[in-house]
């Protein structure tokens, strides 16, 4: 399953759905949670399972469900589970424990995979390196810089010139060490200013240097960019190529020079990484 790209789509909006089919994001998020009033829910629920019946599956869909507590959430996947999304995503997610939860409510159902987003309460924070073998379904791990600065009443999760102030750089830190950690990828969180494709593209370059290997989209326009980001470049590609190859042709060397500088193991395993991650 390739994540570059995930584009949000609200559940009660299906013509926003059928254009975002076409606009290049590897995934669509199908969002009954916030995106939805509360009064529009039920008719969120019927247009998304419509539209799940219906859609061309070269595109992932996923589903955002409520939260496991919030009492909407058994309504959620009854109406959306007998459509087959490809999977779901799990709201303000406490580690482990609470994708355990959610695939026991998938039990039977199978295919369907579990993306969290894993930062949105503050007990969530403690449980960022417990996903590791909670469930075969788990397929990366997110994070958000929204719900928890409201959970714990902060003013705000970033500084003036836009940088996510200490306690949300930590939260962001940690789930990209969560998610290598579970062996999935690490998913980048929305880039709100979504008119800024300029400060998207240096954020989305930053993410995918950290370690992150997809982000999450508010707007059509992101996708583009994001997927640029994310993607790596002929001359990485060419790179790698030549690490793979060098060591293929001394096997058993442990450290080689190529074009003037060491490499070694780390290097070709960032080589191969990079090489799975081309278009």
């Amino acid at each position: 399953m390739r994540l570059r790209s995930l584009l949000f789509v609200p559940g009660d909006r299906p013509d926003r759905m059928d254009k975002a089919l076409s606009v290049g994001a590897d995934a669509l998020i199908l969002d009954l949670e916030d995106a939805v009033a509360s009064s529009a829910k039920a008719a969120a629920r019927a247009a998304t399972a419509e539209f799940l019946g219906r859609a061309d599956r070269s595109v992932t869909l996923f589903v955002r469900i409520n939260p496991l507590d919030s009492g909407l959430a058994d309504h959620d996947l009854a109406a959306v589970l007998d459509a087959r999304p490809t999977g779901i995503v799990l709201p303000k997610s406490e580690g482990g424990p609470s994708v355990a939860a959610l695939d026991r409510e998938l039990a039977g159902r199978d295919g369907i995979a579990i993306l969290p987003i894993a930062t949105e309460t503050p007990s969530a924070i403690f449980g960022l390196g417990s996903y590791g073998g909670a469930s075969a379904r788990l397929c990366g791990l997110t994070w958000g810089a929204e719900d928890l600065p409201a959970a714990i009443g902060a003013a705000t999760s970033r500084e003036a010139d836009g940088a996510y102030t200490a306690p949300y750089e930590l939260a962001r830190s940690l789930t990209l060490f969560g998610a290598h950690a579970a062996g999935v990828p690490a998913i980048e969180t929305v880039y709100p200013a979504f008119r800024d494709l300029d400060g998207l593209a240096a954020y989305a370059a930053r993410g995918r240097r950290d370690g992150f290997s997809g982000m999450m989209a508010i707007h059509p326009a992101q996708v583009a960019v994001i997927n640029a980001a994310f993607t790596p470049s002929p001359e990485e590609i060419a790179h790698a190529r030549a690490v793979v190859a060098a060591f293929d042709a001394q096997p058993d060397a442990g450290v080689l020079t190529l074009d003037g500088r060491m490499i070694d193991a780390p290097h070709l395993k960032q080589a191969r990484r990079t090489l799975q991650q081309q278009g």
